[in-house]
């Protein structure tokens, strides 16, 4: 079974593992150059030493003084100088300290016999072994030469010690180690920050796309670089708000495809309504019409046929509401003021709007266009709505009709509010109100607003109920300024 491991831990342990090599690599190649400029040192001082022991001894070589040197290399001359070895020209050592005489790889052989320049050094490092532990020294062998002569005396060996070098070799190493360490950190905790910057929008990608897969379509990633992974980021949001719109399309083709079904069907149940009913009815309706006109009926049975009649006219009514929302009849347009069909919808309303004491409070802007719709199919949509209105606010209530012109999806639209302060209507209900034969009423069919709806759109135009604080219900329909282009 394989580990799952996030973007972020492998990208942090892949630079880290970087840093980490990378400052090895640094600190070996420090390192090696500081210890070879300290080793380099230590050779200049060696060969100083040498050249300093030969001057001062310069008297005693020239007379082949050996127990003069014997005794000079037996007191020594500074702590860092472990040993001391005369030797002739031939290669043989006539004096030296008496400790080094017992290792004879060091004592018995010279390495600058025979012809040799002046100027000639011979340097090899050394590790002695004494009791206690071992020591490190520098060998430095050098040829003896008088001042005038050519004729070379012999050599002198010294064994400076490297045991200081090697002290501050250590420490340079400690604190190459703790820079390394620090650097490492640094390095390490950029390298999160780093990867958190970077994989941090890409796990908000991962979310987004999981929200996606659940039908989310609203989310929405903050892009606040301007880098790559901000154009990522404004990449996103933008497929999110084509795939948000492609989805409202499709709701909205989905919800025009069962609208036509529905009316489809309700055709098929109209038509049948309307041939096996209305006949049927007319008969009834004519039959009662001339029994009523009998002078020999009494009250009570004229009331009973008044009833009669009365129920005859609701049937008709609502075949004739059901044949007119299942029809698509050609629409006559014609230029006409908005505010025009409005007012013609309120003169309707008139009486209804007298008795009880409804205030209408019309906002209409200034400058309006007039817009190419069909009159009465439109005034027919104000007066369903506004009828509506007018039934759920209360007696003396208050109606209010705005006017203006709006944006709506990049093109002008006349925008029409029609707010009342009734009780609202509820959450429950919004999304079924222009449903046909939904209705909260005791009176009527239910066909008012889906037929309203089914005028708008033809025409289209949008009506929707808008969210609206506090009481009341406020309807906007938004119809064209400019007809639609094919």
């Amino acid at each position: 079974m394989s580990i799952k491991v996030s973007l972020y831990t492998r990208f942090t342990v892949t630079i880290t593992a970087l840093l980490l090599a990378l400052v090895a690599v640094v600190l070996f190649f420090v390192q090696r150059e500081m210890v070879q400029t300290m080793f380099e040192e230590a050779r200049a001082n060696g060969t100083r030493w040498a050249d300093y022991i030969i001057s001062l001894n310069s008297r005693r070589l020239q007379l082949f003084d050996i127990d003069a040197l014997q005794d000079y290399a037996d007191e020594g001359v500074d702590e860092r100088l472990p040993f001391i070895v005369f030797y002739d020209a031939s290669g043989k050592p006539v004096a030296a300290t008496g400790a080094i005489q017992s290792y004879e790889s060091i004592y018995r052989h010279s390495h600058l016999e025979g012809e040799v320049r002046p100027e000639s050094v011979h340097y090899e490092p050394l590790t002695l072994r004494i009791p206690g532990g071992t020591y490190r020294v520098l060998e430095v062998e050098r040829p003896i030469y008088f001042p005038g002569s050519m004729t070379r005396w012999g050599s002198i060996k010294i064994g400076h010690s490297l045991e200081d070098m090697w002290m501050q070799v250590g420490r340079l190493r400690l604190v190459l180690v703790l820079i390394g360490l620090a650097g490492l950190g640094l390095g390490a905790a950029g390298s999160a920050v780093l990867a958190r910057r970077i994989t941090g929008p890409l796990q908000k990608l991962v979310e987004g796309t999981v929200r996606i897969a659940r039908g989310d379509f609203s989310h929405r990633i903050e892009a606040r670089t301007a880098d790559e992974i901000g154009e990522l980021a404004r990449s996103f949001n933008e497929m999110m708000s084509q795939l948000l719109r492609a989805r409202e399309r499709e709701e909205s083709a989905k919800r025009k495809l069962v609208q036509a079904e529905k009316l489809a069907s309700i055709g098929r149940l109209a038509a049948t309504i309307a041939h096996e009913i209305r006949n049927p009815l007319t008969s009834v309706k004519l039959n009662i019409q001339k029994v009523a006109e009998n002078d020999k009926l009494d009250e009570l049975e004229r009331e009973h046929l008044g009833i009669s009649q009365e129920g005859i006219g609701q049937i008709e009514k609502f075949i004739k509401e059901l044949l007119n929302y299942t029809r698509v009849p050609d629409l006559n347009l014609e230029r006409f003021s908005v505010e025009q069909v409005i007012e013609e919808s309120l003169k309707l309303l008139h009486h209804t709007l007298v008795e009880r004491r409804i205030v209408v409070e019309k906002q209409f802007a200034g400058g309006l266009p007039s817009i190419l719709v069909d009159g009465d199919k439109l005034r027919q949509v104000f007066l369903n709505v506004l009828r509506n209105a007018c039934e759920a606010v209360a007696e003396g209530g208050r109606v209010t009709i705005t006017l203006d012109v709006a944006e709506d999806q990049g093109r002008p639209h006349c925008r029409v509010k029609i707010v009342d302060d009734g009780p609202g209507i509820p959450d429950k209900d919004r999304d079924a109100i222009f449903e046909p034969f939904y209705t909260t009423k005791t009176t009527g069919f239910g066909l008012g607003l889906a037929n309203a709806r089914k005028i708008v759109e033809q025409h289209h135009g949008t009506v929707r109920l808008a969210k609206r604080k506090g009481k009341g219900s406020c309807f906007i329909i938004c119809l064209p300024c400019q007809e639609k282009r094919p």
